[in-house]
């Protein structure tokens, strides 16, 4: 059995330490000090997942609109993504891990600006915004690249900023997301990545476009 000895110990104490401290001083910059009225107002209501209910209509309406019964086996597949990136961050996770959220720890919570009316009972590491958001938005680009090409990065946009969202009002710390962000996007590229090698969206559906030269006798 391979035993560290106590320097070795020492040292990973310290490096740990480290990242903690630097993690702590991020923390305390994004929520406190890069922090402005309109933040204050914005982020609480950006991050809520109501907030986003339109925007999943919305897809919904979109790829059955287009795709018809096809697209069905898509939105299985963007359900079944979201409940993993959900489950192993939430149920599994947060459970094995147990860092008490900022806005929980009774020597770090005096520092903390908590800009909801409560701060949840649930572990901090990962964070579940960064592993949903990041999961889906992973999913929507690989499988819509093709329809819609560069704005894509409006995903990932979207994801970046309900995570940091979290930091903000207080109830993460900065490597919460990023590691949520981590395990949700590797969670979306493998689904997105299966999905379209063995099903796949069909073409849009598209306007019958008239060759050019029943247009030019139209036109004479």
């Amino acid at each position: 059995m391979f035993l560290l000895d106590a320097n070795s110990v020492s040292v990973i104490d310290k490096i740990i330490q480290w990242f903690v401290l630097q993690d702590q001083w991020l923390f305390i910059h994004i929520n406190s000090i890069w922090s402005n009225h309109f933040f204050d107002a914005f982020f609480p209501v950006w991050r809520e997942s109501l907030t986003w209910l339109p925007v999943y209509l919305f897809l919904f309406l979109f790829s059955v609109f287009n795709f018809g019964w096809k697209a069905f086996p898509w939105i299985l597949f963007f359900i079944v993504t979201v409940s993993i990136c959900d489950q192993l961050s939430s149920a599994l996770l947060k459970e094995w891990i147990g860092r008490p959220r900022p806005c929980r720890d009774p020597f770090f919570s005096q520092f903390v600006r908590l800009l909801l009316n409560r701060c949840p009972s649930s572990g901090s590491f990962t964070s579940s915004h960064a592993t949903n958001h990041f999961g889906m938005s992973v999913f929507l680009a690989i499988t819509f690249r093709k329809y819609i090409g560069n704005k894509v990065y409006l995903f990932y946009i979207w994801a970046a900023t309900v995570s940091y969202g979290q930091v903000y009002v207080g109830v993460h710390y900065p490597v919460d997301v990023i590691g949520g962000g981590i395990l949700g996007s590797g969670i979306g590229y493998l689904a997105a990545t299966f999905f379209n090698r063995k099903i796949g969206l069909p073409p849009l559906n598209a306007i019958p476009v008239e060759p050019e030269e029943e247009i030019e006798q139209k036109r004479i």
